[in-house]
């Protein structure tokens, strides 16, 4: 009979396409692999894939059950999500999804005061970009998602706070002077970009010129720190640099240009008492206060 593992191996396998590199990120031997999938064939009287020198290929019924595993392993965990549940206790596993930015500054101390008050509980955190979490949070592969950016979710969202972007410097600069001056990227949310991207449009002709070219957030503060060119970014994460000059892009009208900070939710999974007490946690507290005056 088919188990919770047979499922997971068999989407592990569609996307590894290798029966070594699924082993491996199952953490079984080889010959266990192969036992599991030699059960599976039998049980439902199929041949699932064959192995070749480039990898494995799914045969036509092997590939629907591979794709079926995805809404299996789903369903199966709603049901024990669903019995733990029916406790009274706030415990078990929640799932989170949080921007790069949010989860390195902010979502350790959120998490560390959470389980102050709700000692049994775990979490499973997937760090990735706001779309992505979007999505996450939208096919309910996560319980809560945070996100830097709002995509129109039309469901439960909770506004974190909100924080202007800026120009970070070591040397104080004229902004007419940005265009002849280096200025260091980092990647970052689409959306925000846009956003920056459309500033940098309505108030010069030519493009910027990037000097350097970094993965994150952090590391272009310390880029800055260092003297070594300008960025635009969010405030908050320069806000304790006091060797810094920062400007506040405004817009035409002279208001900041703010980045929103949000939390996502299906308003259904408020049922589960997890989901229900971080969610009721989160919007008790002072943001600002509790989570944001602690980045240094």
């Amino acid at each position: 009979m088919m188990e919770d593992r047979d499922w997971l191996i068999l989407q592990v396998l569609y996307e590894q396409k290798n029966i070594t590199k699924t082993a491996q990120a199952l953490f079984i031997s080889q010959p266990a692999l192969t036992a599991r999938l030699r059960h599976i064939e039998e049980e439902f009287g199929i041949k699932i894939a064959y192995r070749t020198s480039k990898g494995v290929h799914f045969t036509p019924q092997g590939e629907y059950l591979a794709k079926s595993s995805a809404e299996m392993l789903l369903k199966l965990r709603q049901i024990k999500e669903n019995i733990t549940n029916m406790d009274s206790t706030v415990s078990g596993t929640l799932r989170l999804g949080a921007s790069n930015y949010f989860t390195m500054y902010m979502l350790p101390r959120l998490l560390k005061l959470f389980k102050e008050q709700y000692p049994n509980v775990e979490f499973k955190v997937v760090t990735t970009w706001s779309r992505e979490v979007f999505n996450l949070v939208h096919n309910q592969e996560i319980h809560v998602g945070f996100v830097s950016s709002d995509y129109g979710w039309q469901d439960r969202r909770y506004l974190l706070f909100e924080e202007p972007i800026c120009i970070a410097s070591k040397d104080e600069i004229n902004i007419k002077d940005l265009p002849k001056l280096p200025r260091i990227s980092y990647q970052t949310d689409a959306l925000i970009k846009a956003v920056i991207d459309k500033w940098w449009r309505e108030n010069f002709s030519e493009p910027p010129l990037i000097s350097m070219e970094v993965d994150k957030l952090a590391t272009c503060k310390e880029m800055v720190i260092n003297g070594l060119g300008y960025a635009i970014m969010p405030s908050i994460i320069v806000k304790a640099a006091k060797d810094l000059h920062k400007v506040i892009l405004t817009d035409k009208e002279g208001q900041p240009l703010l980045r929103h900070a949000w939390m996502l939710y299906h308003e259904e999974l408020l049922e589960m008492n997890i989901v229900k007490a971080f969610v009721s946690f989160v919007e008790s507290i002072d943001f600002k206060k509790v989570i944001l005056d602690q980045i240094k």
